[in-house]
């Protein structure tokens, strides 16, 4: 067994990932019997000593079949609507399987929003640690009766890197309908499994495909969550959810995607994941070099122009004359005191506008 999977093996907190596709149907919408499945091989892992965050999709799907409805909407307004519905059935259905060993679930419904900003992403935070603590199991998803496109993560795998960061996670573990990550699509002619990742170069030439009829993922959003978690710290299993009791016990089966050796801070990933930026730096080519290369402070002097209507305490994205965001950071100056700043050097500014526009400690490099 390789390091990665005996670090996910033994790993004190997981997040565990279930896909639309692996707990309904468009016929039949939630499907019980899977669901169950799915809790035995939580329950076991709770049971030799692990805490788990669950990160449940299928909200729209268990909410087509109790409106009538015999594919996934497209208007936004009804998949709200399903959504609204398919909530109930969810937690009601992990509660009821979970109370079988007498396990509580609390729901924990998110929007990008609520990671984006830095006082959500901590009360989230807090939520979450709170409901371990209390030998609860938290049964998260994104909350489609309320997101927009402008305020959706896209779908519950990125959601669930995310999720696995927020909480400190020692592993993530992403189930569904597939059985681990191949060089091609399985489905449209010969493709090999590729059982480790232990870099980006290992992924070369791989083609992955979008999501099915009930999910918004696929195969692409799932390699970009693995390598979103991966690359903050956090080592990452791909597998089948009927897999899910091998998983979640030996994690001998699937792909597993190796952590990067130093986790990445909660505020610096944050920085460089989680928030939304608000503005522009536009940088001189020495600037982008003190922040690159020599990894320093952004001083004024080095900056040329600037957008947006940011604040104190935004993100805003650092970009070089070539037009390529070279970093993110965050702001030390509201946009209305910066537009005053701009390529005068620390000396001929006021003393109250001599610290730096954006902090080397706040600054995370791309």
């Amino acid at each position: 067994m390789s390091d990665t999977r005996e670090v996910i093996a033994s790993a004190r907190s997981i997040v565990v990932k279930i896909g639309s596709s692996a707990i309904t149907s468009l016929e039949g919408g939630l499907d019980r019997a899977r669901l169950d499945r799915l809790v035995d091989a939580i329950e076991n892992r709770i049971r030799a000593g692990s805490t788990v965050v669950v990160v449940s999709s299928g909200a729209v799907g268990a909410g087509l079949a109790p409106l009538g409805l015999t594919s996934r909407p497209r208007d936004l307004a009804t998949k709200q609507a399903a959504a609204s519905v398919g909530q109930l059935e969810l937690a009601h259905a992990w509660g009821t399987s979970f109370h079988r060993y007498d396990r509580t679930v609390g729901q924990v419904l998110l929007t990008a929003d609520d990671i984006a900003r830095r006082t959500q992403h901590r009360n989230a935070q807090r939520t979450l640690d709170r409901l371990r603590s209390l030998d609860a199991v938290p049964i998260v998803n994104e909350n489609d009766t309320v997101a927009t496109v402008e305020l959706r993560f896209g779908d519950n795998d990125r959601l669930a890197a995310l999720v696995s960061h927020l909480v400190g996670a020692d592993a993530l573990v992403l189930l569904s309908d597939v059985d681990g990550l191949y060089d091609g699509d399985p489905r449209k002619g010969p493709a090999t499994l590729i059982p480790e990742v232990g870099s980006p170069e290992d992924l070369d030439g791989v083609v992955a495909g979008s999501g099915g009829a009930l999910g918004t993922g696929g195969m692409a959003s799932k390699l970009s969550a693995a390598r979103l978690a991966a690359d903050s710290g956090v080592p990452v299993l791909l597998a089948a959810a009927s897999d899910a009791a091998t998983a979640l016990g030996d994690a001998g089966v699937g792909t597993a995607f190796a952590a990067r050796p130093d986790r990445m801070s909660a505020r610096r990933f944050w920085v460089r994941h989680a928030a939304d930026t608000h503005g522009t730096l536009h940088l001189d080519a020495g600037a982008v070099r003190a922040v690159v290369e020599r990894r320093r402070s952004l001083l004024a002097a080095g900056i040329v122009g600037m957008s947006g209507g940011f604040h104190a305490g935004d993100v805003v994205a650092l970009v070089g004359p070539d037009d390529r965001t070279v970093a993110r950071g965050v702001a030390a100056y509201d946009a209305s005191e910066l537009e005053f700043m701009i390529g005068f050097s620390t000396q001929f500014l006021p003393p109250d506008l001599q610290r730096p526009v954006v902090h080397a400690d706040d600054l995370v490099r791309l």
